[in-house]
Parts: structure tokens; C-alpha cells; sequence
């Protein structure tokens, strides 16, 4: 079995081609569902690497497959990297900026896409050590926020015969090199919401005669902040965030209609449909109050919460500290949700975050920030962390 330091030393001779990989898929992003250059640098390059190459997985996916030495019978492990992009126009100064105006990897998949592609070097090279098989899952729409990639991938069969799965994202919130995770849940089930407010327009000067949709909406923000606050088991982790309001369209007009976006975040069940539920209650209550009616739509098919199998996290907790050059530490559960979650409900597994904050180099802004900057010299240990899970979980 191929030891941490020993992997460290051999990721060297590719640490400058995952930087490239990188770069390339940086300055070419693509959004959810529309991964087709992303997805085919990816199959040119596991087909390179004499891995088997399955494209087209739920959409853009693709799935990779490396057996191991058929003397030995070990598990299936699989590794997960998300590849869509963000709309959002990138405000770094940097030599492989994005080529495509108003599209930018502010969340790091580029950097996913890359590191696990440099895993799959290291255990191409390891091919006889391996017990088992490896399965190299790149999916596409992890942003999407819907239904997403990873459902469509697994109804396609990608996780058939799978034993473990596992999956790192990039973060800012963490110093460079720290790898930080916890077992049970991790992330949030993010339940978006659309909220339309009817009520009767007319002018400004008389809003006695209207009912006011903007006033109503008003009221119901306010009110479902009680929710957290009043309704909740205040154990319970809960977010509820109005992110879009839109109504009118002059100065001295009382509009007919206004609409209201924005999010629930939960980590267990319980609390996402008493919040869902309640969130319903309210919001029809106070447009009834005061005369206006609603419509409530629930995005649908959501992610679940994430949530990480506790003994399989408690060893690959050591895995990840036998990485020489790196920290490993437990952290809170996080209020984002993530499409790894499908993949977690079926099998047990790990996702864990990889910290690239060093102000040094200006790697401050938080995910999803048009200044996002990821300190490239991280990704050799993202690479290593993942091909040692599988070397040692396909053991077992």
C-alpha cells in the first residue's frame, strides 16, 4: 500500500499539468447542464490514463473506471468532482481569466475537476495496488439548485456497485492546506422558495382604495423571521432568507403584483417540513390579514441534507492527517447545501472541504465572490487526500 509521503513525492511530476488543467478549465467556464468542452477535456484525459471512459452520464456527466490487480477482491470506491460554472463576471486580474463574459469558476469546480483528475494520474500508476476499482465520477449542475447533476448521473447508473463514495470541495473559509470535515450532517437541504402577492393596484396618492402588494410583502417578510426566532426548537440549525423582491414600475403607481424569492435551510427533516409548513402559514395568514392573496411554490426535487457516514468519517479523518504539509480539523455544519448529498444517500462516504485562504497572495474572497482566488499550490494535496481514500477504503 502506497504510503501519504510516498504519494506526495510522486504528485510532484504532475503538480504543473493539474495547474494546467485548471487554468485551461478557468478561462473556458461553462454553466449547469452545458459542460460539453469541460466533459470532453475530462474523458480525452482518464482515456490517456487507460481508464474507462463512460460519457454522456445524466447529461454531461462522465464516469470514469480504473479495476484494480484481478488477483485481489476489494471494494468499489468512487470520487466525486462537481464541473459547472457560475454566472457571475469575474473581477480578478489574472493571466487565465475567463474567456466567456460573465461566466466565472467563483466556486472552485475548476479546481475539483482538476485535483481529481490528478488523483486519477496517481492511481493509474498504482493500478496493481489497487484491491479493488475506482470510479471517477465528474458531474455536471451542481449549481443548478434543482433536480441538478448528481440524481440524473445516479439514475443512469453511476453508483451501481459502489461500496464508498467521497468528494472534496475547495473553500475559503479555511487556511491553505487544511482539510476540514465532520460526520453526521455537514451541509443544509436548501429549499428555495417563490412567493407571488396579488393584490389591487392604483395610484399612489390614494392607497386606501388599493390593496398594496408591496406593503403585504412587507408584512410577510417580517413575519417569517418569527419563524426562527419563535417557532423553531432553537437547537435546530434554521436560515430562512427573502434574496429577491420585485414589484412596480413607476413612482406613483400602486402595483397589482409583487414576487418573493429566497431560501430555507435546515440539516434535519423534522425541522425542513415544520419550516416549509409553517413558512406556508404564515405567508397565506398575513396576505389574507390585509386583503391580498398568494401563491407559494417550493423548489422542487431539492437537494437533501448532506450528510457524512460517522465511522467512515472517523477513518478518514486519519487519512487525511497522515498528509504531510497539512491540518486536518473538525468543523460546524454549514448552512449551504450540496449535490454530494444524493451520492451520500447511496453510500457511505465522506465530503470534506480543502482551506486555499492565504492573504498573501490575495486568496481572501469567499466562494462565489467575483474576487474568489484560489492559491494553486493547494491542489497536490487535494489530489493525493482523494487517491489515498481510495487506495485505503478499496482495501477494505
Amino acid at each position: 500500500m502506497s504510503h501519504s509521503e510516498d504519494l506526495l513525492k510522486e504528485i510532484k511530476q504532475y503538480e504543473d499539468e493539474i495547474i494546467r488543467i485548471r487554468r485551461m478549465i478557468h478561462e473556458n467556464p461553462e454553466l449547469s447542464y452545458k459542460e460539453f468542452q469541460t466533459a470532453k477535456l475530462v474523458a480525452q484525459k482518464l482515456r490517456s490514463l487507460g481508464i474507462q471512459v463512460e460519457p454522456n452520464v445524466g447529461g454531461t456527466g462522465v464516469v470514469g473506471l480504473l479495476k484494480g490487480s484481478k488477483n485481489k477482491k476489494g471494494k468499489t470506491v468512487a470520487l466525486r468532482a462537481d464541473m459547472d460554472a457560475l454566472p457571475v463576471l469575474e473581477n480578478v486580474d489574472l493571466p487565465f481569466k475567463s474567456k466567456n463574459s460573465g461566466l466565472m469558476h467563483a466556486c472552485g469546480h475548476d479546481t475539483h475537476v482538476a485535483m481529481l483528475l490528478g488523483a486519477a494520474m496517481l492511481l493509474s500508476t498504482h493500478k496493481d495496488e489497487l484491491s479493488g476499482s475506482v470510479k471517477f465520477l465528474f458531474q455536471p449542475a451542481e449549481e443548478h439548485g434543482g433536480v441538478g447533476g448528481a440524481l440524473p448521473m445516479i439514475r443512469d447508473g453511476a453508483m451501481k456497485d459502489v461500496d464508498y463514495v467521497f468528494g472534496l470541495h475547495i473553500a475559503a473559509d479555511w487556511p491553505l492546506g487544511t482539510f476540514a470535515l465532520r460526520g453526521g450532517p455537514l451541509m443544509a437541504a436548501p429549499d428555495g422558495f417563490k412567493v407571488k402577492i396579488v393584490g389591487r393596484g392604483g395610484h399612489g396618492s390614494h392607497p386606501s382604495d388599493t390593496i398594496d402588494p408591496i406593503y403585504v410583502s412587507s408584512q410577510v417578510i417580517s413575519a417569517i423571521q418569527g419563524i426562527t426566532s419563535r417557532m423553531i426548537d432553537q437547537t435546530k440549525p434554521l436560515v430562512i432568507s427573502v434574496c429577491s423582491i420585485h414589484s412596480g414600475t413607476k413612482d406613483n403607481i400602486i402595483p397589482d403584483e409583487a414576487f418573493l424569492e429566497g431560501t430555507i435551510r435546515t440539516l434535519d427533516e423534522e425541522t425542513r417540513k415544520k419550516a416549509k409548513a409553517t413558512f406556508s402559514k404564515i405567508v397565506n395568514y398575513a396576505c389574507k390579514t390585509y386583503g391580498a392573496k398568494c401563491k407559494i411554490e417550493f423548489m422542487e426535487n431539492t437537494y437533501p441534507v448532506t450528510v457524512n457516514n460517522p465511522k467512515v468519517t472517523e477513518r478518514v479523518f486519519k487519512v487525511l492527517k497522515s498528509i504531510k504539509g497539512t491540518r486536518t480539523v473538525e468543523c460546524e455544519p454549514i448552512m449551504g447545501g450540496e449535490d454530494m448529498s444524493r451520492f451520500l444517500q447511496k453510500a457511505p462516504g465522506t465530503f470534506y472541504f480543502l482551506g486555499t485562504k492565504n492573504a498573501k497572495k490575495g486568496c481572501v474572497a469567499p466562494n462565489h465572490s467575483s474576487k474568489f482566488k484560489v492559491d494553486e499550490d493547494v491542489l497536490k494535496y487535494g489530489s493525493v487526500s482523494l487517491a489515498k481514500l481510495a487506495l485505503d477504503f478499496g482495501a477494505s
